[in-house]
């Protein structure tokens, strides 16, 4: 299984939960019934168990981050396939030492993949502003031009 894999099973298990009443449904339990199925074990099956964990964890102070980013959009209004690709890549961006780029560009595939039509630009706007507002965030370099007056 590779990351990407990886991610598309943390989201699905993520997905059914918010999508049960995730008080009484168990998490751990959907993600082993999933990966059970398709067999797997290793590196990427406790990278994705990581991302369910963190996310889990993390839920309420992702929520509020979306919320500040995203005004317009509470977040019981959020569809929860977004709802849940955006909390998995907020908290891999912010607690993962995968690149921010990465991070994005996997979570806008899952949105084209599994979101509605306009879900991969929503995704795209919340997580660029939420990296662009982070710690993680450096201005790419610029090179210098000849019209630049601090260029000698």
């Amino acid at each position: 299984m590779n990351r990407h894999y990886a991610r598309i099973i943390a989201l699905q298990s993520l997905y059914e939960n918010d999508f049960r009443d995730s008080e009484t449904s168990d998490v751990e339990k959907i993600f082993s019934r999933h990966v059970k199925n398709i067999g797997e074990d290793g590196e990427n099956v406790e990278f994705a168990r990581m991302l369910i964990e963190k996310t889990g964890k993390k839920k309420s102070e992702t929520d509020e981050l979306i919320e500040k980013v995203a005004p317009e959009w509470p977040i019981e209004q959020v569809a929860i396939i977004d709802r849940n690709i955006l909390r998995m890549s907020i908290c891999e961006l912010k607690y993962c030492d995968t690149p921010p780029k990465v991070v994005i560009n996997e979570a806008i595939e899952l949105a084209k993949t599994f979101g509605a039509e306009h879900s991969s630009k929503f995704i795209n706007g919340v997580l660029g502003t939420v990296y662009r507002q982070s710690d993680k965030f450096k201005e790419e370099e610029k090179e210098p031009s000849e019209e630049d007056p601090r260029v000698e």
